[in-house]
């Protein structure tokens, strides 16, 4: 006797549906990322959009106090500010571009003599980081008691060759040029590690077919290594310029309040943290910082176009 067996009908076109440890473990390494995205993202957010509610109030004598919305008015009376803002605006502009120009180009100058090997290079690479140890704070109070006119040391060093006494961070012309000095001889080595880098990757192939043909060792810098080291060197001066733009511990360390008794060397950060914790006026310091804000993504966004359009 045979017992007949009726086929299986398999259904096609029908999809298992999917669990949720299965949709879990293909994202799984957004789902691990999520919690601190979401953590620096509300720490971004909130502080950005609370500045930009309070540049558009009259907020000021305290952030709790009854405040009324006026719009656009305090940027337009920041902007109108030919007394302290855009003062503070043009030292903001010169101690960036001097302070990147230089620690740029030293930095450079410095990575290129680290780079090929030499006996106590190690002891020479720690003894050039050395600056990027201490904060700001410390190096301010450090350069201030050696530019002290009476009792610093770098007095008694020009009084050791015949120069007057400088009157250093207490002279309103050479104030912010000291400051510039105290930047660039901290964060320079921080433009050497990212030269170093860069130079350390490039293949040794193109500098010797230069040398091959004859081109001596400017012509190999300026033909061969540095337009090979360009998206570098833009790494390099997008971290630094949004770092000097947003000095602030430096100066107030060695100025103070206001930037100095005549506001020498007030920037726009100085400038804002004085219209809010010495004047209490909120509202104008926000609209300043907003103010800043833009400034900052727009020189990101110009040398991050300009890194693309070298690569």
């Amino acid at each position: 006797m045979s017992v007949s067996t009726s086929p299986k009908i398999v259904v096609r076109g029908t999809k298992k549906p999917q669990s949720f440890s299965d949709w879990a473990n293909k994202h799984r390494k957004w789902l691990f990322a999520a919690p601190a995205m979401i953590f620096v993202g509300l720490l971004i957010i909130f502080p950005l959009v609370w500045t930009i509610y309070l540049s558009l109030t009259d907020s000021h004598g305290s952030v709790r106090a009854p405040s009324q919305f006026i719009g656009f008015a305090n940027y337009m009376e920041v902007l109108s500010d030919t007394e302290r803002f855009w003062p503070a605006a043009g030292r903001t502009a010169y101690f960036t571009i001097t302070a990147l120009a230089v620690e740029v180009v030293l930095g450079m100058i410095i990575a290129l003599l680290l780079w090929r090997p030499f006996r106590g290079e190690k002891w020479v690479r720690v003894a050039i980081l050395l600056p990027l140890v201490a904060t700001p704070v410390a190096v301010g109070m450090m350069w201030r008691l050696i530019f002290d006119p009476n009792m610093g040391f770098a007095n008694q060093m020009l009084g050791w060759i015949g120069i007057p006494a400088q009157p250093w961070l207490s002279g309103q012309s050479t104030a912010l040029p000291t400051t510039i000095f105290m930047d660039i001889w901290q964060w320079t080595p921080m433009v050497v590690l990212i030269m170093l880098a860069g130079l350390t990757s490039l293949s040794d192939e193109p500098d010797e077919a230069a040398r091959m043909d004859g081109a001596n060792a400017w012509q190999r810098f300026f033909f061969v290594t540095l337009p090979l080291m360009m998206p570098t060197v833009i790494v390099a001066i997008l971290l630094r310029s949004i770092d000097a733009l947003k000095t602030f511990d430096i100066l107030y360390a060695t100025k103070g309040k206001g930037g100095g008794s005549f506001h020498e060397v007030e920037t726009l950060n100085i400038y804002a943290y004085g219209l809010s914790f010495d004047y209490n006026e909120y509202g104008l310091s926000s609209a300043v910082l907003m103010i800043f804000f833009f400034i900052i993504i727009g020189v990101m966004w110009i040398l991050t176009r300009r890194k693309k359009g070298i690569k």
